[in-house]
């Protein structure tokens, strides 16, 4: 039987395991925000040597950048490493040990993918990267959330499940669409070095761009003429998809807040959590104006994309949340005996 004191220092290494990977999704942003994805040319060595072996005096320019977040990305690989292993010594629940194997198999694809990003020099192999780092950083952020006292102390709260499955299914709607979101601005960030659209809230001007053949000759030479990058319209109506989808995603969080608080006042872990969500989502809209304003200046950049990651790890605890009370409203309570976690509960 593991100890409380055991599964409490479990629980806070998987947040910290969290952190770790969330501070690399930085690092990544930011080598994508500064175009210094090649500034190392091979893989896995680095200038020809071993990665952990390169001189600090060479860590230098756009070098710092890529050579500092393959370090992190092993460094992320080492915890979740301890972490797997941590869980399936410790843990009487298969599945909480499931997801500890399945968080192992995910770091060693994105090393995997990391590498293949710069050997084959495919911007497809980098948004396909971007967008398992954030579905990485979401299953970390559930087992830290199920090893806490909290997850367990669920157990106690009774709702009705008719009542409650519209929360629980605009919860889950609303993280999805994060995750399509973030996949939105990973592809935006890799396909073109440059903003497609230079204004906010107007788009070239008008509310609803012009992306005929002519309009788009127009804007490419007016681009060309200060050392811009050219656009298709591929590239001005995906920025626009993302935008909307910001939109969509601000209203359904009011939305979701307002039914917490008038349908199931009794749980104050989600009421708390659905206004940090809202305001969150005001936060990340502002962080996207700014990126345009300053023509995607990197740490401003970079910001937009951490805090999208932390949206998603809100919604991907909140839906768990949510799941764990229509459970338990089912007659379907998860196994919370010998596995479930023995430390002080964690306040929500």
């Amino acid at each position: 039987m593991p100890s409380a004191t055991s599964n409490s220092w479990l629980n806070r290494f998987a947040w910290l395991t969290c952190v770790t990977t969330l501070l690399l999704i930085c690092s990544g942003g930011m080598v994508t925000s500064k175009g210094v994805g090649l500034a190392v040319p091979d893989w896995p060595t680095t200038f020809g040597y071993n990665m952990f072996l390169f001189p600090v005096s060479k860590w230098v320019g756009g070098i710092l950048f890529e050579h500092t977040h393959r370090l992190m990305g092993s460094l992320v690989g080492f915890v979740t490493i301890i972490l797997a292993v941590w869980l399936w010594l410790s843990e009487d629940r298969q599945w909480v040990r499931n997801l500890g194997v399945i968080a192992l198999a995910g770091v060693i694809l994105q090393g995997i993918l990391g590498g293949l990003r710069v050997t084959m020099m495919k911007d497809e192999i980098g948004i396909f990267h971007a967008c398992i780092a954030q579905a990485f950083l979401g299953l970390l952020v559930v087992i830290a959330l199920v090893t806490t006292n909290f997850w367990r102390t669920l157990t106690s709260q009774r709702t009705d499940a008719q009542e409650f499955a519209p929360i629980k299914t605009l919860a889950i709607a609303i993280t999805i669409a994060i995750y399509v979101q973030l996949a939105l601005g990973a592809t935006m960030r890799h396909q073109h070095r440059d903003l497609a659209i230079l204004d906010f809230p107007t788009a070239n001007g008008a509310w609803i761009p012009d992306t005929s053949a002519t309009a788009l000759a127009k804007i490419n030479v007016w681009r060309d003429a200060r050392g811009l990058s050219d656009v298709t319209a591929f590239q001005v109506w995906l920025q626009m998809a993302h935008r909307f989808l910001a939109l969509v995603i601000g209203i359904a969080l009011i939305a979701f807040c307002v039914r917490v608080w008038r349908d199931s006042p009794r749980f104050g872990a989600l009421k708390r959590l659905s206004i940090f969500w809202v305001a969150l989502v005001a936060c990340q809209i502002a962080l996207g104006a700014w990126t345009i304003w300053s023509n995607k200046a990197a740490d401003v950049a970079t910001a937009h994309v951490a805090l999208g990651a932390v949206m998603l790890s809100f919604g991907v605890s909140i839906s768990s949340i949510c799941w764990r009370i229509s459970q338990i409203a089912l007659g379907r309570p998860a196994a919370a005996g010998p596995g479930a976690p023995r430390s002080e509960p964690i306040r929500a």
